[in-house]
């Protein structure tokens, strides 16, 4: 049974990067990267890093949001994403401000599960 595991965790990373490649193009187009750091199967939990021109990118919190938001819709599997940008929370703009997420708390009630849409 653990050679099933490792091929459908092989399957399910093959996805994750089928939809990161193609729901988010403008990474790679843009100078950046987004690479999986790590992927648990029986958790259903994924964590996806940002680089190159993404750390301190001004927008790279919508687009992790939006990686967020679409990849648990689109990948039954997957139930948590984490992304970040290695940026260590405080490097960016954003006054110390982590934007939320869908799915992310779920004690939080939010009915746009889109977030805002990234401007590209």
């Amino acid at each position: 049974m653990s050679t099933d595991a490792t091929g459908g965790d092989d399957d399910l990373k093959e996805r994750v990067t089928n939809f990161l490649r193609r729901n988010f193009p403008q990474i790679q187009m843009h100078g950046g990267s987004a690479a999986i750091q790590h992927l648990d199967r029986e958790k259903g939990e994924v964590t996806v890093m940002l680089g190159g021109a993404c750390s301190g990118c001004g927008i790279s919190p919508m687009t992790i949001q939006a990686i967020k938001s679409r990849m648990v819709k689109e990948i039954p599997e997957i139930e948590t994403v984490h992304a970040d940008t290695g940026m260590g929370g405080g490097g960016h703009d954003g006054g110390g401000m982590s934007p939320s997420f869908p799915g992310e708390t779920e004690g939080e009630e939010r009915d746009s599960d889109e977030g805002p849409q990234a401007p590209f």
